[in-house]
């Protein structure tokens, strides 16, 4: 349709160059600066609430609270519960550190690792490594000797500093304004880090119950994530419900069952998710439970089939390189650790963004447990994480929904008539069309390599698609949103 009025702003001027002075974008990826913590620490601390699926738009969450939906983003890396490093024992991560990082890159959002075996071999990983782990879940009371010569696990005993460390890392995120989704098990390494069911409390030669968890005498031990041990399983419940007692009180808590386990576990995780809701309906609050990606061989849908509230999928459906739209059947929190392990771009983050999911990402981080050192190569995914919040925090998310067919790209949120957030793939021709309904418009130009707007302008148009110059070359993402006008 033909365009009315339109009129474009280079660089900073107006009423929007206030708007930038403001700093909608500074906080993503500028660092933290420590000044002005505590009250601000306070602010976000108070704008928490228990998550619950969103009933308006269950692609995300709401805040119980408050009625507002929440959109989570953020990096995680494996030591941040627990400790891991190749000394015996290991290094103190220094957590609070992690959080002024997350913070300063605006994130939200982190997988809490637990690890279930007392050690690590990253040859499993394609690295050589053997990290000891620290603290772990059971009490190790003896008497008598572990294959690691350390004593045995009493598994009818649980070890406090492990949850004490679990409380004050979930109450120190809260004070950041970070929702943590606490890890219960851990699937991956039993069954791919060399030596695992050697290093396993399960391990009859681990623990001083008797209890043996290789069913069918492989030496590996999987069974412990099926249902075919009414001990193991048994033992596993109350656990959970020391983790449920410990974190209860908390509202920015979510839980995930275990991290990549195999398939034959489904009937146990589905088992789990459903001892979790129906132990916290006795509790002061409720809280989301997660199923992630089964590896290796696990299918998506039966992440969609499952009782859970949210998900995170494998790659199968184009996730990592063109998502399909999020459909509402669960909150899809997806995570390069399912689609890459250590990988992902950030066109990635732009991508699934703009169909509907709630991107996170697996980081290596201090590069002790693996990959390199802060990584700089990594950091396009990291800040772009921060700016998607950031557009998230203003637009109306509840009624924005995946629209790739109002737009030339294929890549849209919006609330037709009132708001439309594109992305441009780098490569893409610079400009995009964008079909609209008639009426006023305020537009602007963000390139994500640079966490700057470019240009801002207006538009008023009698409906139709309508056509928008990037005023720069690569990934782009556009932000057209309604405009009141005076008569």
């Amino acid at each position: 349709m033909r365009t009315l009025i339109r009129h474009g702003v280079n660089g900073h001027g107006g009423l929007w160059a206030l708007a930038l002075a403001a700093g909608l974008f500074a906080a993503a990826g500028a660092g933290y600066a420590a000044g002005g913590r505590g009250r601000r620490s306070k602010e976000k601390a108070q704008a928490m609430g228990p998550l619950a699926v969103c009933r308006e738009n269950p692609r995300y969450f709401e805040n119980t609270a408050t009625g507002k939906v929440v959109y989570v983003t953020g990096a995680h890396t494996w030591s941040n519960l627990v400790d891991m490093g190749t000394k015996d024992p290991p290094d103190a991560f220094d957590y609070d550190g992690c959080l002024d990082w997350m913070e300063g890159l605006g994130h939200n959002f982190m997988r809490m690792w637990t690890w279930e075996l007392v050690t690590w071999n990253t040859k499993g990983n394609r690295e050589n490594k053997l990290h000891t782990i620290r603290p772990v879940v059971w009490a190790r009371t003896g008497p008598g000797e572990a294959l690691d010569g350390k004593p045995k696990f009493d598994l009818e005993k649980l070890n406090p500093e492990y949850f004490e460390r679990l409380a004050k890392r979930v109450a120190a995120a809260r004070e950041r304004g970070i929702y943590v989704s606490v890890m219960l098990f851990e699937g991956w390494g039993l069954q791919f880090s060399p030596g695992a069911w050697e290093g396993h409390p399960f391990n009859p030669k681990n623990n001083i119950n008797g209890i043996d968890g290789d069913a069918n005498g492989d030496g590996k031990g999987v069974e412990v994530h099926t249902l075919s041990n009414k001990k193991v399983t048994a033992l596993q419940e109350a656990y959970v419900r020391r983790v449920i007692d410990t974190v209860n009180g908390f509202d920015n808590v979510l839980y995930e069952i275990s991290n990549e386990n195999h398939p034959p576990s489904t009937q146990w995780q589905y088992h789990i998710i459903r001892y979790i809701k129906e132990y916290e309906r006795g509790k002061a609050q409720q809280h989301p439970v997660g199923m992630t990606f089964q590896y290796r061989g696990g299918k998506n849908e039966t992440l969609f089939a499952s009782p859970a509230d949210w998900v995170s999928p494998n790659p199968q459906g184009g996730y990592r390189d063109n998502p399909p739209a999020a459909d509402g059947r669960k909150v899809v929190i997806s995570d390069t650790d399912h689609l890459w392990g250590i990988g992902g771009s950030q066109a990635w983050v732009w991508k699934s963004f703009t169909r509907g999911y709630n991107p996170i990402f697996m980081d290596p981080y201090d590069g002790v447990v693996l990959g390199r050192r802060f990584d700089s190569k990594w950091e396009p995914i990291r800040r772009s994480l921060g700016y998607t919040l950031k557009y998230a925090g203003r637009m109306d998310l509840v009624k924005m929904v995946p629209s790739g067919a109002l737009v030339s790209t294929g890549y849209c949120l919006a609330n037709p008539g009132r708001e439309y957030l594109v992305y441009n793939p780098a490569g893409d021709k610079r400009t995009v069309r964008v079909d609209l309904k008639g009426g006023m418009y305020g537009y602007e130009w963000f390139d994500p390599g640079k966490g700057e707007v470019a240009r801002l302008g207006r538009i008023e148009t009698s409906g139709g698609p309508e056509d928008f110059k990037a005023p720069f070359a690569g990934e782009a993402v556009l932000y057209v949103y309604r405009v009141k006008t005076r008569r």
